[in-house]
C-alpha cells in the first residue's frame, strides 16, 4: 500500500495528524508534512505504508476535507478516499 499526498492542495486543517502520526504540522509553511515521503512531482509526495499503519493511512485520507491524501493498494487501485 502507498500514500500520495498533494502538499500544494493542503488547506492546513491538520485533521490528518490526528489520524496518522506520520503527518506533522509545518506551521511555517502552513501545510502538513508527510514523514519519510519523497517528492515525485511538484508538490506531490509519496511513500509506502507499513502493514501495521494501513488503517491509519486510510483514516488520514478520509479525514482530509479536500482529498489531498490518496491511498492506493498494492495493485495501484485507489482505496481512500473512495473514487
Amino acid at each position: 500500500m502507498r500514500v500520495e499526498y498533494n502538499r500544494m492542495a493542503c488547506a492546513a486543517w491538520f485533521q490528518c495528524i490526528q489520524k496518522w502520526d506520520e503527518f506533522d504540522m509545518n506551521m511555517g509553511a502552513g501545510k502538513a508534512d508527510l514523514n519519510g515521503a519523497e517528492e515525485t512531482d511538484d508538490g506531490i509526495f509519496e511513500r509506502e505504508v507499513p502493514e501495521d499503519a494501513e488503517q491509519k493511512a486510510i483514516d488520514a485520507a478520509h479525514s482530509c476535507p479536500i482529498d489531498a491524501i490518496i491511498v492506493y493498494d498494492d495493485d495501484g487501485t485507489q482505496v481512500a478516499p473512495e473514487p
